[in-house]
């Protein structure tokens, strides 16, 4: 039997004003904090050409708890790999966060939807459940066609 997390996804911070995109996203509770990050630049259709990191507290300016990535790649960054089932459920009243691209800024308020569930199922991937809102843009002004 494996749980599978409903996570709710949006935009969030300044980026807001130009784009008020979101996603509810099944996982398995076994999936990392880097298989959510992977899925979000996935999602939104990202380069992941910058460094991220996650961090949870009551607003993006709270930060009680950070995972983050390594300042150099010769560091292990151990903080990635810790698996959803010990980040969710968070503390009452807490968020987790998403912040990617540290020049820029992309962040992101993730959510845990109650809508946790058993399943016999064998789930090797996150499944996307509802999407709305225009995706972000990560350059904007820039020519998609290179």
């Amino acid at each position: 039997m494996t749980t599978i997390l409903t996570l709710d996804i949006r935009l969030s911070g300044w980026r807001t004003r130009a784009s008020s995109w979101s996603a509810r996203v099944e996982f398995p509770e076994s999936f990392t904090l880097s298989d959510l990050h992977f899925t979000i630049q996935r999602l939104v259709a990202f380069d992941d050409d910058h460094l991220h990191e996650f961090f949870a507290g009551r607003n993006w300016r709270d930060r009680k708890v950070t995972f983050g990535e390594p300042a150099s790649p010769l560091e292990v960054n151990e903080g990635d790999e810790v698996p959803l089932s010990e980040v969710f459920p968070l503390p009452k009243g807490q968020k987790l966060y998403y912040n990617f691209d540290f020049g820029d800024n992309w962040l992101f308020e993730i959510t845990c939807h109650p809508d946790t569930k058993q399943s016999d199922r064998k789930a090797k991937s996150a499944k996307l459940i509802h999407e709305k809102g225009r995706r972000p843009i990560q350059y904007p002004g820039e020519d998609d066609e290179g």
